[in-house]
């Protein structure tokens, strides 16, 4: 079904600080990811890693990106995104196997936090990638069938497909084997569970912000900005 939903083809106005913002919550979520943590609430035991502070606000900007920009920008992000983490862990590595200077005593520590961020990454870039892709690619193909109305169906539904394809895979790459038997299970759970009730509890928000970003690129409710 081709997309009837209207186009502005002139140049973005605020989309570079957006995209900034999101390749930078994905940079700072993949080092929080390194530490595994729990809590316990009464008879309720939680397992989720420091990512899971920041990195579900990816998503509510991803829907900004895909809901404003149209899939061909989104994807654009992503993939900056993917290219970024790529870069960042390649450098924590470089910098793990340079030789250790005079009087630098915490190379144990460097190792043990960011030497575990190739695998992160990995994890990351892999889920992030399939997620995010298939998050703005259900929200766009929702809005193709539906058009412009009912808004949430298209984010809640979106995150839901896009968090389920991210949090197995990232899960799956970064702790098999670290983290044992029922407690990954339960780190898997928790983390799609939390990440879409982060998202659904935040939907005012991104609606909000969603009508913002419009109203500064200038556009009507149910005009995407061109690529």
């Amino acid at each position: 079904m081709i997309d009837s939903t209207p186009t502005n083809e002139r140049a973005p106005r605020i989309f570079d600080i957006i995209a900034v913002m999101f390749v930078a919550f994905l940079l700072i979520s993949n080092i929080a990811a390194t530490k595994v943590t729990a809590l316990d609430l009464g008879p309720i035991h939680l397992v989720f890693d420091g990512g899971a502070i920041l990195f579900p606000l990816t998503y509510v900007l991803g829907d900004v990106l895909a809901e404003v920009y149209g899939f061909t920008r989104a994807k654009r992000v992503i993939i900056l995104g993917f290219v970024a983490s790529i870069l960042a862990s390649l450098i924590f590595l470089l910098v793990q196997i340079a030789p250790i200077g005079p009087g630098y005593d915490n190379q144990a520590a460097f190792e043990a936090v960011l030497g575990f961020v190739p695998r992160i990454v990995l994890a990351s870039v892999i889920g992030y990638l399939v997620g995010q892709l298939v998050n703005s690619f259900v929200l766009v193909k929702i809005r193709q069938r539906w058009g412009a109305d009912h808004l949430w169906a298209r984010l809640i539904g979106s995150t839901m497909v896009g968090e389920l394809f991210d949090t197995v895979l990232f899960c799956t790459i970064a702790f098999v084997g670290i983290i044992p038997g029922l407690d990954f299970l339960n780190y898997v759970i928790t983390g799609y569970v939390y990440k879409v009730g982060v998202e659904v509890v935040l939907l005012p928000i991104t609606y909000r912000a969603i009508a913002l970003v419009r109203k500064r690129e200038g556009l009507k409710p149910q005009e995407v900005l061109a690529a």
